[in-house]
């Protein structure tokens, strides 16, 4: 159904605040905005059913005006359904959304964005060989006479950055950006329209810490000096309590809590969303075998000589900072990038690669960080994502689809995808189900994968997903003939889940411990305590 037109909206460019020395400034965790009344947004016992599952059961939520809410939630809790339902993607099988006191029983994307919500997504809807002004007015341009009013657009779009405290040049392509830019050009362009209501999904996923703490900033001045609901839906739970005002986390379609942030511990967000963890537990009981893996004089175009063995069964974990050569190293071994000298051997056979397929060929597989531009296919369906590696051996290219289906069943059993749906898109899934379609391929009993590659195999995942790959992880490690290569910037996870680890700086390998190191013990070798910050934040 369509929403009501938008009448208040203020002018591109509004004023965000008095800017000068204190232009960051804001109230702070001590010093909470007072909410506004009557606006923001709300569900009321919103369900909605797929069939005969009911993914929302009875949601009651209230996201306030000139507040930033932390929405958290383990993979399968309902939250990307919640937000396909506030978005238009899906309509409320009951219930209700208001908006600014107005009440709608579902809506389209377009009536949606019309009544005042606006939702950025993880990954970003940006025409790269465009302009930034031309991206900030895509779809609704500006025109006169026929003719596009380009100047005018930069001119708007200028003002809306300079109000959001960014030096960015309208007239620059969106592809020459970093990616922290884009994200703020996405902010930008939701802007334009004045919402009342910014749903933000995983915004700083891809970011690193330095864009991540600039952009939080942008988030708390949004929310407090425009008085807009800012519902912001993350798994980095430090983030929560850097930049919350209010925080729910959602269990099984239903709201666990909502707290204001004051009375929100860590560990009671590790429990309310990661009921049990136990992967230290399960890495402590892993036995590891001969050699299977070694690398001798191995370089890349920046790693390297790297003399390395790695056993079989083993999972060993390359940490290092950005800019350590950890996705040019696995790159490499995966034969998207030129060896540049060494030999690699897996299983005492020669398997330097100059080509992916070739690599295949030789019993390597590299599951990618980048996930949209690397691994997942967007619109092809979860089946053909899963099996997409493993077309190239079927007979003469003939695919049985009575056969695929089981396959995948089998393995969404397995690895606990949700929702379990073969037509279900790729680019429908969350961050951990769309990791779990990744890690998948290799666990179908269709490839002969011996060595697993995965570059930061949970980025983008919230902690109750990241506990399952740790365990389809170990479960394929654990086979014969096997062996895992992992990297990772987050000391935690190099700890959870590694046998070993491998520290790089600068390509070379500066270190190697045991799973008996501390977190600790890894940041200050890797020099990186200033990364853990969140300095730049205002509080």
């Amino acid at each position: 159904m369509s929403g009501p037109s938008r009448t208040t909206a203020r002018p591109p460019g509004a004023d965000l605040g008095a800017r000068g020395d204190d232009e960051l400034s804001g109230p702070g965790p001590a010093a909470t905005p007072e909410p506004g009344t009557g606006g923001g947004l709300a569900v009321r016992n919103l369900t909605k059913r797929f069939g005969s599952t009911t993914v929302l059961r009875g949601v009651d939520l209230e996201f306030r005006t000139g507040e930033v809410h932390a929405f958290l939630g383990a993979n399968g809790a309902g939250k990307s359904t919640l937000l396909s339902c506030l978005s238009g993607a899906h309509r409320p099988s009951s219930g209700e959304i208001v908006v600014d006191g107005t009440s709608y029983d579902g809506f389209t994307p377009t009536s949606a964005f019309d009544a005042g919500i606006a939702v950025l997504y993880q990954h970003f809807q940006l025409a790269g060989s465009l302009t930034v002004a031309d991206n900030v007015f895509l779809g609704d341009e500006l025109t006169t006479s026929g003719v596009l009013s380009r100047q005018k657009q930069e001119q708007i779009t200028r003002e809306l950055l300079d109000d959001l405290g960014v030096d960015i040049d309208p007239r620059t392509p969106v592809e020459k950006l970093s990616i922290g830019q884009q994200q703020i050009v996405e902010i930008t362009r939701a802007l334009r329209r004045d919402p009342s209501v910014l749903i933000l999904d995983e915004p700083t996923a891809a970011l690193g810490r330095t864009e991540a703490a600039g952009l939080l900033t942008t988030i708390r001045r949004l929310a407090y000096e425009r008085r807009i609901a800012v519902v912001f839906v993350t798994h980095l739970l430090g983030e929560v309590m850097t930049v919350a005002d209010r925080v729910s986390v959602l269990r099984d379609g239903r709201v666990l809590w909502t707290r204001d942030r004051g009375e929100v511990t860590m560990d009671a967000l590790v429990s309310g969303i990661s009921p049990s963890v136990t992967g230290a537990d399960e890495r402590a009981e892993r036995a590891t075998g001969p050699t299977f893996v070694e690398f001798s004089g191995f370089r890349t175009s920046y790693c390297g000589p790297l003399d390395l063995e790695i056993g079989e069964g083993e999972i060993v974990g390359l940490y290092a900072m950005m800019g350590g050569g950890r996705t040019n190293l696995l790159e490499t071994i995966a034969g998207a990038r030129r060896v540049r000298g060494g030999t690699l051997t897996v299983g005492g056979a020669d398997a330097t690669a100059a080509s992916p397929r070739q690599a295949a060929g030789k019993g390597i597989a590299l599951v990618a960080s980048d996930r949209p531009a690397q691994s997942l296919f967007g619109d092809l369906s979860g089946l053909d994502n899963l099996l997409m590696p493993h077309f190239r051996r079927s007979r003469f290219g003939i695919r049985f689809p009575h056969r695929e289906k089981p396959v995948f069943d089998r393995v969404a059993e397995r690895v606990q995808l949700m929702p379990p749906d073969s037509e279900a898109t790729g680019g429908s899934f969350s961050g951990g189900n769309a990791q779990k379609i990744m890690v998948g391929r290799w666990l179908s009993g269709l490839g002969d994968c011996r060595f697993l590659l995965l570059d930061e195999p949970t980025q983008g995942v919230d902690i109750g997903s990241r506990e399952q790959i740790y365990r389809l992880i170990r479960e394929f490690a654990s086979r014969p003939g096997r062996s895992v290569m992992f990297t990772t910037s987050d000391p935690e996870e190099a700890v959870a889940l590694a046998d070993r680890i491998v520290v790089l700086h600068e390509g070379r390998i500066s270190q190697v411990f045991g799973p008996d190191v501390g977190e600790d013990t890894l940041l200050s070798h890797a020099q990186s305590a200033a990364v853990e910050s969140y300095e730049g934040v205002t509080a």
